[in-house]
């Protein structure tokens, strides 16, 4: 029986809530334009935003296993993942997504996330989101370095829906 790596991050947004950060990734198509390790995401099947929905991401941030890495034009090895979106929850403001197919070693991924109201009073801004997810061990990758990926991750792309909402 292999055990699982679950981890959990969390960061909170002073000035923007919840119904401002949820639109931006219930646009699942489209996570690259926050996520800074990524160079792209698009749909490569159904509708955005629908269950069942998968997403190609590349990106750099986490290193390819295929011995024949896919290349971009300037030689940069170019790690990839599809993604299906297996979960929407518009009134809780979660999502949960797996990986169906990759090249940077991930196995039995599950991923979700929250946008929680910061505080008691609903007039308040501010959110709390919070990234969960669920993988068989990665080789090559130690468990404390991939939940630092996720760490730093989530705290580059929250500063990047704040500056595209203009907080």
């Amino acid at each position: 029986m292999v055990i699982k790596w679950t981890g959990k991050v969390s960061t909170a947004l002073i000035n923007t809530t919840p119904h401002q950060i949820w639109p931006l990734f219930k646009d699942f198509f489209n996570i690259h334009k926050y996520f800074p390790t990524l160079s792209n995401s698009y749909g490569v099947h159904g509708i955005n935003g629908e269950v069942g929905c998968i997403r190609l991401c590349l990106g750099s941030s986490i290193p390819s296993t295929e011995s024949r890495d896919t290349k971009i034009n300037s030689g940069e090895v170019v790690s990839w993942c599809k993604e299906r979106l297996i979960a929407v929850d518009e009134v809780n403001m979660s999502l949960s997504y797996e990986i169906v197919d990759s090249n940077i070693g991930f196995n039995s991924y599950v991923s979700t996330v929250r946008i929680n109201q910061s505080g008691d009073d609903q007039k308040d801004e501010g959110c709390m989101i919070e990234w969960n997810f669920s993988v068989d061990p990665v080789e090559g990758l130690r468990f404390e370095d991939l939940m630092e990926k996720y760490e730093v991750g989530l705290q580059r792309m929250v500063k990047a829906m704040e500056d595209s909402l203009g907080k």
